[in-house]
């Protein structure tokens, strides 16, 4: 088998594409390496993914489809897509909404567009968000929930790319499953994550910003625990496409205050926080919360990695990719 794995050198792709060569497929990885944060993560993990004899790596952005289409010359026979690559970070979508309509619309529209002309017309899991689901007050998020008021750009660009995804099923019969992915974290992170931002600041002795005054919950998943999940809809979808929902949430299932999160980061580094209390962003959100009943049902998703387990794993990983 052979799966096209774009955003191979961000921090989801890069572990899904390596769980895929793990497991036999031939995996062609496409990214733009952009420097939203610093390039040299992404070279690291790129490291350590292509000396897999199973990846070869192509560089390209993924909205430009002539650059997609050179990308993938050598994965036409695909048997499916895992679209991971987008611009990332709620936060900076205030800054730089023109980014995010870019890599996250127009590149969901290339990437549909590619599977359409290719050999086997692969079916597509592309990413999502629990962003999507805005300041919903109805806990835990259900797929069922409506999520028409996104609050920030980030959100609304990763529902317009759900419906773009319902478009091509219903005029082109491409079939396709969206995961929306709760607040993950683990070794090889994102830099502007909290788990980084705060072990990094404990580390040189700086404060953090805790919003909302701490008054916040995020169901932390961890990367292996989302990397069970994105090949079990891979699986999914290449046997059964028929009975694949449409959209599954990938969480824990179990939110973790804001406070207790940072004392598990605080024991982990074994060094006590400067807390700087702030009010909430614009562009946040209180709470998230998964229902998984729906991806355990059809995906066998269960994930199993504690806060209290994954954090350490982080740390350990953040000590010695940074010299700590």
């Amino acid at each position: 088998m052979k799966a096209i794995v774009t955003g191979a050198a961000g921090f989801i792709g890069f572990h899904v594409a390596k769980r895929l060569a793990s497991e036999g497929f031939d995996v062609i990885g496409v990214d733009n390496l952009n420097d939203y944060y610093p390039v040299a993560l992404k070279e690291a993990r790129l490291s350590a993914l292509t000396g897999n004899a199973n990846v070869q790596f192509h560089r390209a952005n993924i909205a430009d489809p002539e650059q997609l289409s050179d990308a993938i010359e050598h994965g036409a026979d695909a048997d499916v897509i895992v679209h991971l690559a987008a611009q990332a970070g709620v936060r900076y979508s205030v800054e730089n909404p023109a980014a995010y309509v870019d890599a996250n619309v127009h590149g969901q529209v290339a990437i549909f567009e590619r599977a359409l002309k290719m050999r086997k017309r692969p079916p597509v899991v592309y990413a999502s968000s629990s962003s999507v689901y805005g300041a919903n007050k109805k806990v835990p998020f259900s797929e069922s929930d409506p999520v028409d008021h996104p609050v920030s750009v980030y959100a609304a660009t990763k529902r317009s790319a759900e419906l773009l995804a319902h478009s091509y099923r219903h005029v082109h019969n491409l079939a396709s499953t969206g995961l929306r992915f709760f607040t993950v974290y683990g070794p090889y992170g994102r830099p502007d994550m909290a788990p980084w931002l705060f072990t990094d600041a404990i580390f040189q002795g700086e404060p953090i910003k805790v919003y909302n005054h701490g008054d916040m919950q995020r169901d932390f998943t961890f990367i292996d625990d989302i990397v069970d999940g994105v090949f079990g809809a891979v699986n999914r979808i290449l046997t059964n496409p028929g009975g694949t929902a449409p959209i599954y949430n990938l969480g824990n299932n179990k939110p973790v205050a804001l406070m207790r999160f940072i004392e598990i980061i605080e024991e982990a580094c074994g060094r006590s926080a400067i807390k700087r209390f702030e009010p909430m962003p614009p562009a946040d959100v209180k709470c998230t919360y998964a229902d998984i009943d729906l991806a355990a049902r059809d995906l066998g998703f269960s994930p199993s990695t504690a806060l209290e387990e994954g954090i350490p794993l982080f740390v350990e990983w953040f000590r010695g990719y940074n010299g700590r």
